[in-house]
């Protein structure tokens, strides 16, 4: 979604990207790299017990994998502005495919060449259902600058 200058987008604007699928090598990665191992994404038997009756992703490994989805072109993007009203919504389970829909919500002038640009994100899976939803919002250079 951000592989243009800032003059190039208009609000409105949507996007999609291609999709993913959550394996269990991602919760055991997920859970080593940020050191949660809640039994919800990590216990078979307990997570069985609870009315997902399965593990689900870590609601922070589904919102890094679908950054990781997302374009972002270097000398575009200044920087990651931040994240506002982010919602974990539905679960995600292993075997679950989820891509990233995104939709320009205001796109704010900046002095130094640049603006920010407020998308809604949602990281939905091949059901079509929303599991992440939030509004994020990108700083971005002006072309020419």
């Amino acid at each position: 979604m951000f592989s243009k200058f800032l003059e190039s987008y208009e609000v409105g604007e949507t996007w999609v990207s291609r999709g993913r699928t959550i394996t269990e090598a991602d919760l055991v990665n997920f859970s080593a790299f940020s050191g949660d191992w809640y039994p919800l994404h990590t216990d078979k038997e307990y997570a069985a017990s609870t009315p997902f009756k399965q593990r689900i992703a870590h609601g922070m490994l589904v919102l890094s994998v679908g950054t990781g989805l997302m374009r972002f072109e270097p000398n575009v993007i200044v920087a990651f502005y931040g994240m506002e009203n982010v919602r974990f919504v539905n679960p995600t389970f292993i075997g679950d495919t989820i891509h990233v829909e995104m939709k320009i919500t205001d796109i704010e002038q900046k002095a130094g060449g640049r603006g920010v640009i407020t998308a809604l994100k949602e990281i939905k899976k091949h059901s079509g259902e929303t599991v992440v939803a939030a509004v994020m919002k990108v700083m971005i250079n002006k072309g020419g600058v």
